[in-house]
């Protein structure tokens, strides 16, 4: 549901207590969820240790990197009416730059031992997030096959069940088997884009 404080989603309202807790933002509800019921931090850490600001780290950069840039990269490549150059290859090299990042930091996490994770040698909500950017790729317009490491902590998440359950809420995820095909692009593209601009287009009515 959208939450009420930005009209947008992810938001979850937590009925399990007394008083029913509103939660928005990505990197919100996950920590959230964690506190509320990773009490063995199976995919989190304990607070105030230092893998659990390391992962906060990662989450924040999620949240205010490779999200906005990555999403910025979607919407002029693939939404908006008029194709802008400048805007796609902007966010587009930006988006690559933060691939990078995570590449190498995936290299030096290996190259200490510390296993394929971002951080501490498990995977944690720090992976989940950035994941969810990144396994859209080909929707900006990205490969991922020029980041080895990333590649294949990519692949690694992409396998786990509890994800390919995960990635068909709502509705079944066919995004990368219909980028196969130049029909597929061009009917999910079709799909997908009437309702972002009908959205764009409800807003700019209400705040004009």
């Amino acid at each position: 549901m959208p939450s009420l404080a930005n009209g947008r989603i992810p938001a979850i309202v937590d009925k399990s207590s007394e008083k029913p807790q509103r939660v928005f933002e990505g990197a919100a509800i996950q920590l959230y969820l964690c506190a509320k019921y990773d009490a063995d931090h199976r995919i989190s850490f304990a607070y105030d240790t230092s893998e659990y600001w390391e992962m906060l780290s990662w989450l924040t950069w999620m949240q205010s990197g490779i999200g906005p840039m990555q999403g910025q990269a979607n919407h002029f490549y693939r939404y908006a009416p008029s194709k802008i150059d400048y805007a796609i290859n902007r966010y587009q090299t930006e988006t690559k730059r933060l691939y990078q990042v995570l590449n190498d930091r995936l290299k030096t996490q290996q190259d200490a031992g510390a296993g394929l994770w971002l951080v501490g040698g498990k995977y944690t909500i720090a992976d989940l997030c950035c994941f969810s950017w990144v396994n859209w790729a080909e929707w900006a317009g990205l490969e991922t096959k020029p980041f080895p490491e990333l590649q294949k902590w990519l692949e690694t998440i992409q396998q786990r069940p509890a994800v390919q359950r995960g990635v068909d809420v709502p509705e079944p995820f066919e995004m990368k088997e219909k980028m196969k095909t130049k029909e597929g692009k061009a009917e999910y593209a079709k799909h997908h884009s009437s309702w972002v601009m009908q959205g764009m287009e409800e807003d700019k009515m209400k705040h004009s």
